[in-house]
């Protein structure tokens, strides 16, 4: 995944959707978790953004996250650009864009997660879908840890 393994440069990941107010935000959360747990801070910088940013996170995103222990309810969807995804060793959307790998150069490893959007699902799928969301991040950091040794 990455070109900084044999370097001490930050591995640079995002997480982007259209949005910004589902799937990106509980990916950011979950992997902000990872990096701590892992003892990463220095090691990991982690973007999310959107194409098109709502003006809030969905509540029921909000709702599901708060049971799992994360409260989402002060993030902001933002707007993140090009610059910053090339910027990035890898990018994870959501199932959404319509990001190419051109967009963003050959040394990005982008990576479609195609997860349903939880925008106007009931709780259980929006759960369900935060669990998916939970095991591909964890297993993002599994992969990163692999390569860092």
């Amino acid at each position: 995944m990455s070109s900084n393994t044999d370097t001490d440069d930050p591995i640079r990941i995002a997480f982007m959707c259209v949005q910004n107010a589902g799937r990106s935000q509980m990916s950011t959360a979950f992997a902000e978790r990872e990096r701590d747990r892992r003892g990463l801070g220095d090691r990991v910088e982690i973007l999310t953004g959107g194409t098109h940013p709502a003006d809030h996170v969905h509540e029921a995103v909000v709702d599901v996250m708060d049971e799992a222990g994360f409260d989402l309810s002060d993030r902001t969807p933002r707007e993140i650009t090009l610059d910053e995804l090339r910027s990035c060793d890898c990018v994870a959307t959501m199932g959404c864009s319509t990001l190419e790998v051109g967009d963003v150069g050959g040394d990005v490893d982008v990576r479609d997660w195609a997860l349903e959007d939880p925008g106007g699902q009931d709780p259980d799928r929006v759960r369900e879908i935060r669990d998916e969301i939970e095991r591909r991040v964890v297993d993002l950091f599994e992969e990163i840890a692999v390569e860092r040794e």
